[in-house]
């Protein structure tokens, strides 16, 4: 497995594999990599010849008063887990060398990303479509794979490459959950053992809500809305940022009636001081 600080490396190198006809699939992550990551890693494996998987925690997607300072790192492990996992390349960056100085060019994406997230975190998605854009033009994969925790990113991602015409395929990999139903997440770490327990009430409220919808028969977004709200404010942790049901592809708010198989459940709530988000198809 090769390891590349180097944007110029990386790019001739990536350059040279499109040339030779190889088919390669990209990872883009923030480092500290869990069994999410390992899995969108062997989605790559299945769908091209070479894998590279981009460990760089991006400042631009960071807001002020968020957690860049202090997002967990683990570059020894997480070399281990790719080179286990059979990665061929890990891209890794600094920040220099990906924003050198006199760095002024950003792109934003202005529909999919306008609402939940986009709203509580306003200068966000500006930092993820600018650094996917560039990891694009970077490693040239002819494949890129999320995943679905990240349902509003994946949208806003999707949408960039469609309209800027990006020569790549991008992937959505399930959402992957321990044992407990929680949404396995980097900032899990962050989390004692109560809060863990509280955590729980995002993955177990969202499971009600797609009762609700399949089982249940009931259509009206409101009521869903509420009733998830509700349970999701009894703990006693938790301040809940958006409870919400969304297109799952273009992210626009349903209006009045839940359609099944089109619309998704998105939540976003503070545990303390750790923000978290999870989503359900309906």
């Amino acid at each position: 497995m090769q390891t590349i600080q180097s944007v110029n490396e990386m790019q001739s190198h990536a350059i040279g594999l499109r040339s030779s006809g190889r088919l390669i699939g990209l990872v883009p992550t923030m480092g500290c990599l869990h069994e999410g990551h390992l899995s969108l890693i062997d989605i790559a494996k299945e769908r091209a010849d070479k894998v590279i998987v981009s460990i760089f925690v991006n400042p631009t997607q960071f807001g002020p008063s968020e957690d860049f300072g202090r997002y967990p790192k683990s570059l020894e492990a997480d070399l281990e887990k790719c080179a286990e996992r059979g990665v061929d390349i890990v891209f890794n960056p600094s920040a220099a060398e990906m924003y050198p100085q006199g760095f002024s060019t950003y792109v934003n994406e202005e529909d999919v990303g306008a609402g939940l997230c986009g709203i509580s975190r306003p200068s966000h998605f500006r930092g993820v479509t600018t650094v996917c854009l560039k990891l694009f033009n970077i490693t040239r994969p002819d494949l890129a794979v999320f995943g679905q925790k990240d349902a509003q990113q994946c949208a806003v991602i999707q949408k960039m490459v469609t309209d800027l015409n990006i020569p790549a395929e991008v992937i959505i990999g399930e959402t992957k959950r321990g044992d407990d139903g929680l949404a396995i997440s980097s900032r899990n770490r962050y989390l004692t053992n109560t809060q863990n327990e509280e955590a729980l009430s995002l993955s177990k409220t969202l499971l009600m809500a797609q009762k609700m919808v399949h089982e249940d028969g009931v259509r009206s977004v409101d009521r869903v809305v509420a009733e998830v709200t509700h349970h999701l404010s009894i703990a006693r942790s938790l301040r809940v940022i958006y409870v919400q049901i969304v297109d799952r592809l273009t992210m626009e708010p349903a209006s009045r009636e839940i359609e099944p198989g089109k619309h998704m459940v998105c939540v976003a709530a503070w545990l303390d001081q750790t923000r978290l988000i999870d989503n359900i198809a309906l």
